[in-house]
């Protein structure tokens, strides 16, 4: 890949082949599953191999220049830097936790999936095409150069920090889930295997390596998205159009719902909020997740990749149309698995063990992993769940004794719904796709701005282009061992990470880069105490009510922290503006071109 030129006039064929390559190997698999190999092997193969492919991608990557690892020498079409912006938007939250998340909560998670894709509108319209008009390598590099000087650059920088580690969190946390499922490992070896992946994709050529292996990542995990949920709508419906099916299939859950006395009592999956509290939580949570989406670094990021403004602004419009892919099917999703676990799940007779043994095999399997619970126990074989039950002296299996942990939704799927292991496999393929992705996007986010803002800015100006590359490599392992480290302890779910690092980015970064940009009056005190207003009254509030029991503000839950931050950052900003004397004519000038798509980069940086 060093004649980067005919790499990028090639990419039709290249990614053609590899698709073509990634079908014929799970026809294999598919075919040594039925000749009678084990499952276990078929679960290994999928993750090495596909672990194996972005490794060799990222091998391959490998540069020593400094614009190729921070933003891919800006020559990144706008088709497949689209392509892979969706690859790292679609994290783990995305392809595992979102349809968990619907399966266990309804209608109100679908705040998750208007709220992400409404914040790419807002990153095509108010940030993305004059971050890349501007030049910076960083988030933070613009932070610094438009409110001169360190301090807002360092602000920037912890912000970056917060929200991107609380985010990769949940990345890890997901390989950890995939690893443990299909290599038969502990959960906190997992986690480690997974960071193997995710640093072999990114550690040697940066956001080259990255964004080559995220379009490869991308295929692998829509087609690994879409192909089970099709096979679910022509074995429910005859139909294989899921996102236009799954209609009647709420209907069947609402008619068992009202009619199984198993379900007596539950939720209605289709309910919308019923007060105002839950209307203001689901508002609130939309808002904090589309201004988020149009604050998080390791997106923002991407669209410096591009040739120009224009296709910046393009590579938005195709990022939201391969997100819109996956987004469109997890209701889907969650509706055939919802349908799956009322027929065949719940009613079940747990009065005798001949009985229980007769529940489906994924039960046990995923019950083993501390992943579902009958009775308050993990199902980890029959006599367990017999003794839990009898001790209850439950007979029946309802839905208030029947647990199933949401981010394992869409990985148990295929097992629940009978599928052949192969399907299994190949959401788990996607799933890591989903993962690693997005945390190679994450760990570089981290790492360039402390090798960059920090290091190379602050410290060491001087530094050679080696140096700063090893220390940027050094701080990305550095900073993913850490994140594996902590995820060990599982801090939260997949979700509720996600959603943290959403609000603390949108309350402080959003009004900084929004205000930096269309409001030329905003001076360097104005951005940086709204910055810290607003990020640190996020935090306040998330740690507040998640540890210390603090009671929830106007009943707003803490993963839509950002709904009070996000007022305040861009109150306090406004009011310091005000009151502190207007930036130079030359910085007013600046931020007008900004806003001029044509015309040349306005920062250059040294190669």
């Amino acid at each position: 890949m060093s004649n980067g030129r005919d790499f990028t006039s090639n990419l039709g064929r290249i990614y053609g082949i590899y698709t073509g390559g990634f079908i014929a190997f799970v026809i294999l698999l598919a075919i040594l599953e039925q000749v009678g190999v084990p499952d276990r092997i078929i679960g290994y193969l999928f993750v090495f191999f596909t672990i194996g492919i972005y490794a060799l991608i990222g091998i391959l990557s490998r540069t020593m220049q400094v614009s190729e690892y921070y933003v891919a020498g800006r020559r990144v079409p706008a088709l497949y830097n689209g392509m892979a912006t969706a690859a790292d938007w679609m994290s783990a939250a995305s392809f595992i936790a979102m349809a968990g998340g619907l399966y266990a909560q309804g209608y109100s998670y679908l705040a998750f999936v208007l709220g992400w894709t409404g914040g790419y509108v807002l990153v095509a319209v108010l940030i993305a095409p004059f971050l890349r008009k501007f030049g910076a390598y960083t988030v933070p590099d613009f932070l610094g150069s438009r409110y001169g000087g360190n301090v807002a650059r360092t602000i920037g920088i912890v912000i970056l920090f917060c929200c991107s580690f609380s985010y990769i969190l949940g990345q890890i946390t997901g390989t950890g889930i995939i690893a443990s499922r299909f290599l038969g490992i502990d959960f906190n070896v997992a986690v480690f295997v997974g960071l193997v992946g995710i640093l072999v994709c990114s550690m040697l050529g940066g956001m080259r390596a990255v964004t080559w292996t995220q379009v490869a990542q991308y295929i692998v995990l829509i087609m690994a998205y879409l192909i089970p949920v099709v096979i679910l709508s022509a074995q429910q419906t005859g139909i294989p159009l899921p996102q236009l099916m799954y209609g009647t299939v709420l209907q069947e859950i609402q008619n068992l719902e009202q009619t199984k006395p198993a379900l007596a009592g539950i939720k209605p999956f289709i309910q919308t909020p019923q007060t105002m509290t839950e209307a203001a939580n689901f508002f609130a949570l939309i808002l904090c997740l589309m201004i988020g989406t149009a604050s998080l670094p390791h997106v923002l990021m991407r669209f410096f990749t591009t040739p120009s403004v224009r296709d910046a602004r393009r590579s938005v419009g195709w990022a939201l149309f391969f997100i819109f892919l996956l987004y469109f099917t997890a209701p889907a999703y969650a509706s055939f698995a919802k349908l799956e676990v009322y027929q065949n799940i719940l009613g079940a007779d747990l009065a005798n063990l001949a009985a229980i043994q007769d529940l489906p095999r994924w039960v046990f399997i995923y019950g083993g992993i501390d992943l579902v619970k009958i009775c308050g126990v993990n199902a980890v074989d029959a006599q367990t769940v017999l003794a839990a039950c009898q001790a209850k002296d439950v007979i029946m299996l309802d839905h208030t004794n029947f647990s199933i942990a949401s981010d394992t939704v869409v990985i148990a799927t295929p097992e629940i719904a009978g599928l052949p292991y192969v399907i299994a496999g190949l959401v788990a393929a996607g799933g890591l796709a989903a993962a690693l992705s997005t945390a190679d996007g994450l760990l570089l986010a981290i790492a360039n701005a402390l090798s960059h803002d920090v290091y190379y800015r602050m410290v060491d100006p001087k530094a050679s282009t080696a140096k700063r590359l090893v220390v940027a490599r050094t701080l990305l392992v550095v900073v993913a061992v850490l994140g594996a480290a902590v995820a060990t302890t599982r801090p939260g779910g997949i979700l509720a990470l996600v959603a943290w690092a959403f609000s603390l980015a949108a309350a402080g970064l959003f009004p900084a880069l929004v205000m930096g940009v269309w409001w030329k009056r905003t001076t360097n005190q104005g951005a940086i105490w709204g910055m810290i207003a607003g990020f640190g009254v996020t935090l306040f509030y998330l740690i507040m009510t998640r540890y210390f029991g603090m009671p929830l503000w106007f009943g707003i839950n803490n993963i839509s922290a950002g709904i009070f931050g996000i007022p305040t950052a861009f109150l306090v900003t406004w009011v310091v503006s005000m009151m502190t004397p207007a930036p130079s004519k030359e910085m007013q000038d600046f931020v007008d071109s900004l806003r001029i798509p044509s015309g040349a980069t306005l920062m250059d940086e040294k190669t």
